[in-house]
């Protein structure tokens, strides 16, 4: 990714703020091509240290260990798509935050203005990345698994999201460039991505230790406690949300799978943590690090 930069190009999905960004940052990358795997390096090791630590805060596993921080960068690291400066990485850092709020819902005393940001965050990342307003649903179904219903909560959620549209019509109007302007929009179709052998085997491998992670988390689910059980949940949620996203793109690239880097880092450390043999925890982490030179210095 530093040797060979790759120069990110908009996508019809993309928000203004990362259209800007890139227009910005086009000063600098037209003699300065490395900013962008910079700025790409930097937030994929920030998304896994934050990820990482809020993980262990939550007690998503038996003990805090940095096995889901070296998963996420690991499994992002498979892929050459997920090491470019994209939107969807960039949204990545929000929803993280996102998840992490979420997930402190149950005992918060301060839930309104919590849900409140946290569907501010969700507006904004709209404008990164419009289909990442899919990740409502994270908040309407989190609220159902993390508090009794309280219509004015969801309200308020709402209105949050609703809140950085407000300001931006308001803008757009103010400074008469209503007539040109519109939102990015987004369509239901099957992704396509063209992917080389070499890749289709690195997607095998982190599916199944995705699945054996999610065998050893059944099997300590009902050992842990109801609030770390919601998180897992959430978790699973944020899985299920990120997945849908690609169905929802005007535009097809697997750039867009990076949303699901999050909790399949989760999924990914449990299978490296909780097998008793040794062995098998090692020959998963060579074998995707041997993937990872495969991909970075021979597959063309």
């Amino acid at each position: 990714m530093f040797l060979h930069p790759t120069i990110p190009t908009p996508q019809q999905t993309d928000g203004f703020l990362f259209k800007s960004l890139l227009a910005q940052l086009s000063i600098i990358g037209k003699s300065v091509p490395a900013i962008y795997p910079i700025i790409s390096f930097l937030l994929l090791y920030t998304q896994a240290v934050t990820f990482n630590k809020l993980a262990n805060d939550q007690r998503l596993m038996q003990k805090p260990n940095y096995l889901t921080g070296m998963a996420y960068l690991l499994i992002t690291s498979l892929f050459k798509e997920w090491n470019i400066l994209s939107a969807p990485l960039i949204v990545n850092s929000l929803l993280i935050w996102v998840w992490a709020n979420m997930s402190g819902l149950n005992n918060n005393k301060n839930a309104k203005s919590t849900l409140f940001n946290i569907g501010i965050i969700i507006g904004v990342s709209t404008f990164f990345y419009f289909p990442s307003i899919a990740f409502a649903i994270l908040i309407i179904v989190g609220l159902t698994v993390t508090r009794p219903f309280k219509l004015a909560e969801w309200l308020i959620a709402l209105l949050g999201i609703f809140a950085p549209y407000y300001f931006l019509l308001a803008y757009v109007l103010l400074t008469d460039k209503w007539k040109g302007y519109k939102l990015p929009g987004f369509s239901v179709s099957l992704p396509r991505f063209y992917e080389s052998r070499w890749a289709l085997a690195a997607i095998i491998i982190v599916l199944a230790a995705t699945a054996i992670g999610l065998v050893f988390i059944q099997q300590n689910f009902r050992r842990q406690l109801v609030q770390t059980r919601k998180s897992w949940n959430l978790v699973f949620l944020y899985f299920l949300v990120a997945v849908f996203i690609p169905f929802i793109n005007t535009t097809h690239s697997f750039q867009y799978w990076i949303l699901c880097a999050v909790p399949l880092s989760a999924f990914v450390g449990s299978a490296f943590l909780y097998p008793g043999k040794k062995w098998f925890p090692l020959l998963l982490h060579w074998l995707m690090v041997g993937f990872v030179i495969a991909f970075s210095y021979f597959v063309k």
